[in-house]
């Protein structure tokens, strides 16, 4: 491997932790992370976040390489679109959850002994979802990769090495992201009226940015004109 090669992949790299960072990404997983019980359980959130962007990513990406094609504007906003529907439905979901959050006394040791009983579940549904959503994500982005990704390197097997390493930038950051945006949700478990507020303020965030992200790609960028 050239030294050429190596800063190339590097590069991509250090674009995969920017790339996790970004809005529509940490606003989605942030919903996930506000109803976490621990900490570890928010930062693995992030983690199933990674993954599934990758797989999505990568798959999507190689085949499109390999192809020698493109996804067609009109596609490619549209997947971008059902970014914004998710947005909207992860923030509608949040809200309706704070109400299941419960004073601290013998009401929250019930929640407790409730929880400990379906443990496995609650966890499984939660890096389920947070990993769907990167899956979303990673397909909504596949196109602007297979641009990116084309014109930096110059074989397949370049661009698999490539993609794999920005899906690892991209755990990389979102892991660091959630651990951080964690810890003000999971310290606020026992005081309820600050965790429901908390909880509250993400799903609005959630849903208002989602339908403002559906608004700029159908009116503003023109995808609306492009299907009707």
């Amino acid at each position: 491997m050239d030294v050429t090669l190596l800063s190339v992949l590097t590069i991509g790299f250090v674009l995969g932790i920017r790339h996790a960072i970004e809005p529509d990404h940490v606003i989605a997983v942030s919903t996930i992370a506000s109803q976490s019980k621990k900490l570890w359980h928010a930062s693995l959130a992030g983690v199933f976040w990674g993954i599934g962007h990758t797989i999505t990513l990568f798959i999507v990406g190689i085949i499109i390489i390999i192809m020698k094609g493109e996804i067609p504007g009109k596609w490619s906003m549209s997947l971008e679109f059902l970014v914004g529907i998710m947005l909207v439905y992860l923030g509608v979901t949040t809200i309706l959850s704070f109400k299941s959050i419960h004073v601290h006394g013998d009401e929250h040791k019930h929640v407790h002994t409730h929880e400990h009983g379906g443990k496995q579940k609650h966890k499984h549904v939660s890096y389920l979802k947070s990993m769907s959503i990167g899956l979303v994500h990673g397909l909504a982005g596949s196109g602007a990769m297979v641009i990116l990704t084309m014109s930096t390197v110059k074989s397949v097997w370049e661009a698999a090495i490539y993609i794999l390493l920005f899906g690892v930038g991209t755990v990389i950051g979102m892991l660091f992201f959630t651990t951080i945006i964690g810890i003000p949700f999971v310290f606020s478990m026992k005081r309820a009226k600050i965790s429901r507020t908390l909880v509250f303020t993400m799903g609005t965030i959630s849903m208002v940015f989602g339908i403002y992200y559906m608004y700029n790609l159908g009116v503003n960028e023109g995808l609306f004109n492009l299907w009707f």
